[in-house]
């Protein structure tokens, strides 16, 4: 039975959120084709995340949460990376659905370019074996 996969990206960071999507949506493809049916739902940050997977939790077998935090002068970046992995995390063990996370953070955008071009493909692998395993 095909499984149902929705990624969900944050755009506040488009090229890095591109580079993201694409390391997921290319593992997704090559290797589980056959095995996973996904959408993409975008949104405006990280911090909105947690809300479209809580949102669509019965729709789906498994999600994946791609996006970037960049530190910058004021302690919102701890803020927000918390919040929202433990968000993550919290909304993966109530539904006992697997949850990617692909949110980078990062202490600037050069960076978070280079941690683009794998963390999408890491969290695609991890949710796969996942479901493949359990």
């Amino acid at each position: 039975m095909r499984k149902k996969l929705l990624l969900v990206c944050a755009n506040y960071y488009p090229n890095i959120s591109l580079s993201l999507r694409n390391g997921a949506v290319t593992s997704l493809d090559k290797i589980h084709k056959k095995f996973i049916n996904y959408e993409c739902i975008e949104v405006p940050g990280v911090f909105e995340i947690p809300f479209i997977i809580a949102k669509n939790i019965k729709k789906y077998d498994a999600f994946i949460a791609l996006g970037c935090v960049i530190k910058g002068e004021t302690p919102h970046f701890d803020f927000i990376s918390s919040a929202t992995t433990n968000a993550i995390m919290n909304l993966s063990i109530k539904y006992k659905k697997p949850i990617g996370n692909g949110i980078i953070t990062c202490l600037n955008k050069k960076q978070a370019k280079v941690r683009s071009k794998t963390k999408g493909h890491e969290a695609a692998k991890a949710v796969i074996s996942i479901l493949e395993n359990f």
